[in-house]
């Protein structure tokens, strides 16, 4: 089975959201599905705001490191480079659509639908049960050597 983006080429992330390296993080595993980027995640009790339903800071946490990922590899396959760049978050919106159950997993889809040299816009969708709960709109761009997240990966 292929290794998902993080493990790929952040294997020592420590990300909260997305970092394989954090053992207390959510541990997304984002894969390549045509022109999506898409993540199957199961939440468990301590992700909840309250009996049976995901916390919406954790679902904020969970659509920005997937569409941030989105478009990283966007960029990498746009500059025909063999690692992604450093990309970070510029600006999201999310918009919580309904209660998120943590009975099941929940599905992440995102892809690119607007994108420049450095930066990449990505809409995403959190989906469990078959429902979308939540939506996401980001703008996320490479930073250059002297950022301090320039080394990350």
């Amino acid at each position: 089975m292929p290794l998902c983006l993080q493990q790929t080429y952040a294997p020592k992330g420590a990300c909260f959201g997305c970092g394989p390296a954090n053992g207390d993080g959510l541990r997304i595993e984002s894969f390549v599905q045509g022109d999506e980027v898409v993540c199957t995640w199961q939440p468990r009790t301590m992700h909840e705001a309250f009996p049976g339903m995901l916390n919406g800071g954790i679902v904020g946490a969970l659509l920005d490191c997937h569409c941030n990922w989105t478009a990283a590899w966007h960029l990498m396959q746009q500059m025909g480079a063999a690692a992604p760049p450093c990309t970070v978050t510029a600006e999201y919106a999310i918009k919580l659509r309904r209660p998120t159950p943590t009975n099941g997993p929940v599905l992440l889809r995102a892809k690119v639908v607007e994108s420049g040299p450095d930066r990449a816009r990505v809409t995403g969708t959190l989906e469990a049960g078959g429902k979308v709960c939540a939506t996401c709109d980001g703008l996320f761009v490479a930073v250059k050597e002297g950022h301090p997240a320039f080394h990350r990966w």
